[in-house]
């Protein structure tokens, strides 16, 4: 009997200490996935912030694959096996219940699968886990979501928080701790200055300043590095392949605002394009060398009006615009661009002669991208039945399409796989002056990126002078770096 009475005080006194601090709760329970030093510290000054009922914000921004989600799960299992006899709720809101909500849900699970909780823990309504009397709910905060009505006595977690709308968080979800001055956590990665959590991350910033209280916890991707040197070595990897100054680079293992000035192509990236070569002479162009034409499509016009003449009297009229590219092979493969070509008005029909005569006879094209959109998809398929299938590529753009596009083609810039002819070299003023046009083009584009997990990037060239043909044209390389540039080998019968 005394025995058995020492050995429950032991237990009692062991539990109680394991529940008094997160950073003894993790080792205890799950030896293998301890929380690093840099999840411990925000995830410990959460739980005060619960126990204290402060009412306090906070914010925690990872670098991407750093274990933000995995130190959400176990300070979620440790609150509900603080709370689980004197009860509280948690609530958790993701930018959609499928698939973020869940997997949330399923990694709390996984780590309530323990001697202190195994058994014990319910499953309700498939978003609700409950463990004795405390409980976490997961929602969507997507736009419409049916959230509404839920409150959070302990703790009120936005993830992902970058891809929730302000407008949602601030009428659906702020008001769920108003009632019990619940603790708040924002969780994320850096994207733009006009997100939710960067909204957050200014004002955690100002009361810090004001208080001396740490509440905004930044772990960049050489924090994660000391503690992880693969990851380390991955990120130095990325940065090799797509830039240090690509956007998912800055944002995502940088943790910087995109936003910048708005422009996608600041000086700095455009001189990434600067070649220390000329054009090619399409009259002779280099010999076993793989060439390919990238194609942006305009419409025609029936006055029998073009070229120079209409583009004086239009000048955002659009153009189709060829880019032709020497193609060095990798891995990974190098393009230069080395000659453009621009038509302003000009029939389709007179085009598709013109484009073939360059694909056979002038550039011997390997490979043809060509935009395929509306008026773009007839002369695609003429292109296609004279050249075939294996040599034309259509495209055909989309909001998702144009982002992907957008992306890729900084990611070649960044990664200096893309290079353009230096139009001082050029003896033909042509080309020095489609060379000024598409510097012009990629001055002249803006962007921004929607919030939601896709990352969509909107960019156009805003300007009333311009268009962005050329730019799209030379865009279209990132279609090109999808196809197979292995070498061609002859078959013989």
């Amino acid at each position: 009997m005394i025995e058995t009475a020492t050995r429950r005080r032991a237990l009692r006194r062991g539990l109680a200490e394991i529940h008094s601090d997160i950073g003894r709760f993790s080792p205890a329970l799950y030896p293998r996935q301890t929380l690093r030093p840099y999840q411990t510290s925000f995830a410990r000054a959460v739980a005060s912030g619960v126990e204290r009922q402060s009412g306090d914000t906070f914010a925690a921004v990872f670098s991407r694959q750093s274990g933000k989600d995995e130190a959400l799960a176990q300070l979620t299992a440790y609150l509900l096996s603080r709370y689980r006899l004197t009860g509280g709720s948690i609530v958790v809101a993701t930018p959609a219940l499928r698939p973020q909500g869940l997997i949330a849900r399923d990694r709390l699970l996984a780590r309530l699968d323990t001697p202190l909780a195994r058994g014990a823990v319910r499953v309700r309504e498939g978003t609700i886990v409950e463990l004795g009397r405390a409980s976490v709910r997961y929602l969507s905060a997507a736009p419409g979501a049916n959230s509404r009505g839920n409150t959070a006595s302990l703790l009120l977690v936005a993830n992902e928080a970058q891809d929730i709308d302000a407008d949602v968080w601030d009428a659906v979800f702020a008001p769920m701790a108003a009632s019990t001055n619940a603790t708040t956590l924002f969780l994320g990665t850096v994207w733009t200055s006009a997100t939710l959590l960067a909204r957050q991350m200014r004002w955690l910033r100002e009361r810090e300043a004001r208080d001396g209280r740490r509440r905004l916890f930044v772990v960049d991707w050489r924090e994660v590095a000391r503690h992880v040197p693969g990851y380390g070595a991955y990120v130095r990897g990325q940065m090799e392949a797509l830039g240090p100054e690509h956007p998912f680079i800055r944002t995502e293992y940088e943790l910087r605002e995109l936003d910048g000035d708005g422009r996608l192509f600041p000086p700095e990236r455009a001189a990434l394009l600067d070649g220390a070569f000329g054009p090619v002479d399409q009259s002779d162009p280099d010999g076993g060398v793989e060439y390919a034409l990238l194609i942006d499509v305009a419409g025609e016009v029936e006055d029998g009006v073009e070229g120079e003449s209409l583009r004086r009297s239009q000048p955002r009229r659009d153009s189709t615009a060829v880019t032709v590219v020497r193609v060095r092979p990798g891995p990974p493969a190098r393009y230069e661009i080395v000659a453009r070509y621009l038509w302003t008005g000009a029939k389709h029909s007179a085009l598709h002669q013109r484009l073939v005569n360059l694909a056979r006879r002038v550039w011997q094209a390997r490979k043809i991208v060509i935009d395929a959109t509306g008026l773009g998809a007839g002369l695609a398929s003429f292109l296609r039945a004279t050249l075939g299938e294996r040599v034309v590529e259509p495209f055909v753009f989309s909001t998702a399409s144009k982002s992907r596009l957008g992306w890729d083609f900084l990611s070649l810039i960044d990664g200096g796989r893309l290079t353009s002819f230096d139009p001082a070299l050029a003896s033909d003023p042509e080309q020095r002056r489609l060379e000024r046009l598409f510097r012009a083009q990629l001055a002249a584009c803006r962007y921004s990126v929607l919030p939601g997990p896709g990352k969509l990037l909107r960019w156009s060239v805003e300007d009333a002078t311009l268009h962005d043909d050329l730019l799209i044209s030379a865009a279209l390389v990132a279609v090109l770096d999808r196809l197979d540039w292995s070498p061609r080998t002859a078959r013989g019968r």
